[in-house]
């Protein structure tokens, strides 16, 4: 986040005399609820379109109080900020118009008087009664929620009476849910925002020139499947997922790798090497790829040599063991 919040933007000598800071920044800032509550000074522009209602958003903020340098509250600690739905997990009515006026990408510097913030009573003992707060957000991104969890709660005829782009972009919609939830190493939530796509994508037929289009939504999502089973440790299901991913386009490199990986956690060397070699054949410089197949060899190496050591135990006991009859 930006610098010391106190006095941004504030020259020596702006505005009339005994003013605090935040009256002086108050004087170049927009109004933005139309009745001075909510004040708004751009410090980046975002691009494309504005947060939606019911959107999650995933931001990075800091809440100030005035004539202190350090914020009361904050997730800029964060490696990773939580995605966090408008109205539920946000609560602050002046962060959410904030919110709502911001485009991804954008930082934005906001003060909220009291109606708009924690109220007469204010927040004891952070937050005085009627206090003005100054908060500082960066939009990341955001998804809009809404329109995807409506349309899934509809029955399978009341989909079908859609437009498939509507379809398309509900279905992307749950798979960047999704991927979301699986770069927060939430994997379980991850599978069932992926499922939904997936369950939405195979009920809708669409016709012949608009099939590619389903069947690239299919394979993204079957592709994302394929790698979160495998963090689950469930390499069976991960390999499924890939080879219906591989019914798609059975040159997909990725797909190839995703089954490879999962052979080789069964154990099943012969179609984990086969899978491998024709995923690299696609892509013969990918590191990746590479490397599973020097670690397949290892463990493959590792595998004969203790089955030659068990084997050779054996014959060693028949051949030094009690003959029958002997006593």
């Amino acid at each position: 986040m930006v610098g010391n919040p106190r006095t941004p933007g504030v020259k020596r000598g702006d505005g009339a005399p005994g003013q605090s800071p935040y009256q002086r920044l108050s004087q170049w800032m927009q109004d933005i609820s139309g009745d001075q509550g909510v004040l708004k000074d751009v410090i980046r522009e975002g691009a494309g379109e504005l947060v939606t209602p019911d959107a999650s958003v995933l931001v990075k903020y800091s809440g100030y109080l005035e004539h202190m340098d350090k914020p009361f509250d904050s997730n800029c600690f964060r490696k990773t900020p939580r995605l966090m739905k408008l109205g539920v997990d946000i609560t602050l009515w002046g962060m959410e118009l904030g919110l709502l006026s911001m485009r991804r990408g954008e930082l934005a510097r906001f003060l909220f008087k009291p109606t708009y913030a924690y109220g007469t009573l204010g927040c004891p003992p952070l937050i005085p009664p009627n206090t003005t707060v100054l908060f500082e957000i960066e939009l990341l991104d955001f998804l809009d929620s809404a329109e995807s969890d409506k349309f899934c709660a509809l029955s399978a005829e009341q989909q079908d009476q859609f437009p498939l782009q509507k379809v398309l972009k509900v279905a992307a919609t749950e798979r960047e849910f999704g991927n979301y939830l699986f770069r927060q190493n939430r994997f379980y939530d991850a599978k069932v925002r992926y499922k939904r796509a997936l369950l939405l994508l195979r009920r809708r037929s669409a016709p012949p020139e608009e099939q590619h289009l389903v069947e690239a939504a299919k394979l993204l999502v079957l592709l994302n499947l394929s790698f979160t089973y495998l963090k689950l440790e469930q390499p069976t299901r991960a390999l499924h997922y890939g080879e219906q991913a591989l019914i798609i386009d059975q040159k997909n490199a990725k797909a190839l790798f995703r089954c490879g990986q999962a052979c080789l956690l069964m154990t099943e060397y012969q179609k984990a090497r086969d899978f491998l070699v024709r995923a690299q054949k696609e892509q013969p410089f990918n590191h990746d790829i590479n490397n599973e197949l020097k670690k397949l060899a290892s463990y493959y190496r590792d595998y004969t040599d203790k089955e030659k050591e068990m084997c050779h135990r054996m014959f060693a006991f028949c051949d030094n063991g009690p003959t029958v009859g002997e006593k």
